[in-house]
Parts: structure tokens; sequence; C-alpha cells
């Protein structure tokens, strides 16, 4: 049985690198995202489905603390991915993929916000909610721990959405100043001053 030969490449860069790309995906056990994104430019279903696997998560996770809606989550999760798919072909090894996809997911927030002109609200019965949870374990120490993270996330959410998006970017996501910088489209300078900025309304408000 004959082996089905890769489908063209849409690039001359794709097409010079793509035998190499697909030899190290061989040879790496856990390959790195610039090696999958290369594959799957030139074809390979299955380098998506990884990188989909890989990133989904923090993508989702990323999206639900901004919008704190699961409904408008999903549909903007959806949303982004299929930009991602569209635009695979602009992205190059010279920029991290985590980076191009929170840029992405940043410029489509920043589109829903001009669109609604306001931030969705947290859910009505969100605090009736969360006093419902059960303490399995030492009562004091669950709810004094449990108390702590949602006064953190509620301090969060009352941040203007620049400081939030790089607070939530830095501390959750991990992403470096510069990572966070390409992300939203601003110098590294103006990522630490919001971080700064928001980093101290987050004590003023934890530790009145």
């Amino acid at each position: 049985m004959r082996s089905r030969r890769p489908a063209p490449c849409r690039s001359g860069f794709a097409a010079a690198t793509a035998g190499r790309t697909l030899h190290a995906m061989n040879e790496a056990a856990d390959p790195g995202d610039d090696v999958l994104m290369l594959a799957w430019a030139s074809g390979d279903v299955a380098s998506f489905e990884r990188l989909y696997a890989r990133h989904r998560g923090p993508l989702y996770r990323f999206l639900l603390r901004q919008l704190r809606e699961p409904p408008l989550a999903d549909e903007l999760f959806q949303d982004i991915w299929q930009r991602v798919i569209a635009a695979r072909d602009d992205w190059t090894p010279d920029a991290l993929f985590r980076t191009w996809l929170f840029r992405i997911a940043h410029n489509r927030l920043a589109d829903h916000w001009r669109a609604a002109r306001h931030r969705p609200p947290a859910p009505a019965d969100g605090d009736e909610r969360a006093a419902r949870q059960p303490d399995p374990s030492t009562p004091e120490h669950e709810l004094s721990d449990f108390e702590q993270r949602r006064r953190l996330q509620r301090a969060i959410d009352r941040l203007p959405d620049d400081q939030r998006s790089v607070v939530l970017l830095r501390l959750e996501q991990e992403l470096s100043l510069e990572e966070i910088g390409a992300v939203t489209g601003v110098g590294r300078e103006t990522v630490k001053s919001r971080l700064r900025y928001a980093m101290d309304k987050l004590r003023a408000e934890l530790n009145p």
C-alpha cells in the first residue's frame, strides 16, 4: 500500500522545512509548539490536535476569568480557534505559538468589550452558591482559604480591563513581560506599569 504524501505546502518556507519538521516529530517524544505548527501548516492534522490539547485548558481558563460566563467563554473559545485555523499560515517560528494564540484571544476580547460597552457582571447568585460549598476536612482552614480566593477574585474583577489582563497573563499563564507585551500590543515598560498599578490595588484591597 502506498503511503499518503503530505498535502502541498502553502508557502515556500513551509515547503522547505516540512521534511525536517516531520522528522523532528518522529525523533521527539514531546515536540515543541513550533514543530507542531510547521507540521500542521504542511497538512498534518494530528499536529493541530496535539496543539489544541496542549493549549485549550489555559486558553479557556483565561477567557472564563475575563468573561465570568461559561456560555460566552465557550462562544469566544470556539471563535478564537477558528481564527487560529484561518491564520495559521501567518505564524512564523520567530513568534511563540502561545504568544500568538493569546494575542488572538486578547484581540477577540477587545472586540467583545467594544461591542458590549461593559463587562458582564458576576452571577447574581455567585455568593450564595459559593456559601453552599462543602468543607470536607478542617472547616476553619478551608473556609479561610476559600474566603481569600473569593476576595482575590473580586479584587481582580474590579481592575480595569487592561490591568486585569496583564495580571491574569502573568499570574495564571506565567507569561513573561515581553510575551505579555506581544499579546497586548504594548511595550515592556507599559506592561510593568500596568502590572505594578494592578498589584498595588490588589494589595490595598486584600490588606486594608
